[in-house]
């Protein structure tokens, strides 16, 4: 696990802005990993989604810590992990870091809203005092057991006190601990522009199609210097579409698989190749026997 945690780092240190899906199960990992990208996000949004409810600090730190646990099994890669508040006080911050290294986070992401919190990219946040949230994030450091696995320091100041503090929060946390920064919705392209250069420790970028950050190509984000990119809904957003469109055609009669996979198809890119030849190797020996 060190070294994936330790690869994390490399490419981060890369500041090219590497592309993390956002992820919450098996499928989406298996998915993931199978398309190729370099390392996946487990997204508090779609934790909530999976678990049928809106992303507005509802979901519990078991369910995220059990719907890590199966994306980490599934995933060769390293998988950064969304942990909204720390669930609590600085006591709670400290175990979620145990809990989440222990099933396998690579990297692991705590906001400084107040309990309950909200999605960055719905309207109504509010954020602690910047400092006690630096002390938040001072516990998360020590509560690391492997020193490889990275911090992720989020404000979500910028709506509701500007740009500037939000800058200025971010720095806070990266002198507290914070090994990557997280500067949640930007409003302009000229903010995302300036985060990169601004802030003191690497930057992640939240690319989020009709949010509140204006959008901004892959390109220009890894020529700005973002160390790392996520996409939170790519996943569980395309899925819920896709879903709504197919039952909607089936309410009208339409039984039609435009779109849906064969069983084969799908179990294959679940590595059923590896189980069958496992299961050839080991028990068709024993039979022979």
């Amino acid at each position: 696990m060190s070294e994936i945690r330790s690869r994390l780092r490399e490419l981060l240190a890369e500041r090219s802005a590497v592309v993390a899906p956002g992820v919450f199960d098996g499928l989406s990992a298996a998915l993931t990993v199978s398309a190729g990208f370099r390392a996946g996000y487990l997204s508090g949004a779609a934790v909530a989604a999976v678990n049928g409810l809106p992303d507005v600090g509802l979901a519990t730190q078991t369910e995220f810590v059990q719907q890590l646990s199966l994306v980490s099994c599934r995933m060769d890669v390293p998988v950064i992990a969304d942990a909204d508040t720390g669930f609590g006080d600085v006591t709670h911050a400290y175990r979620t870091v145990q809990l989440y290294e222990r099933v396998g986070a690579a990297a692991i992401q705590l906001e400084d809203q107040e309990f309950p919190k909200r999605c960055g990219h719905l309207d109504g946040k509010r954020v602690v005092d910047a400092e006690e949230f630096a002390r938040k994030i001072e516990a998360a450091a020590a509560a690391r057991r492997d020193p490889e696995t990275v911090l992720i320091g989020r404000t979500d100041a910028c709506a509701v006190h500007g740009f500037d503090e939000a800058v200025r929060r971010v720095n806070l946390y990266a002198e507290a601990g914070a090994d990557l920064v997280f500067l949640e919705a930007p409003g302009s392209v000229d903010e995302v522009r300036r985060v990169p250069a601004e802030v003191t420790a690497p930057a992640l970028f939240n690319l989020v199609p009709r949010g509140k950050t204006p959008q901004v190509e892959l390109a220009e984000l890894a020529e700005l210097g973002y160390a790392l990119v996520i996409m939170p809904g790519l996943c569980v957003g395309s899925a819920a579409a896709a879903m709504r469109a197919a039952l909607e055609r089936a309410r009208h009669g339409d039984v039609g698989t435009d779109g849906q996979d064969s069983p084969r198809g799908m179990f294959d890119a679940l590595g059923l190749p590896f189980w069958e030849n496992l299961r050839e190797r080991y028990a068709g020996q024993a039979a022979d026997a």
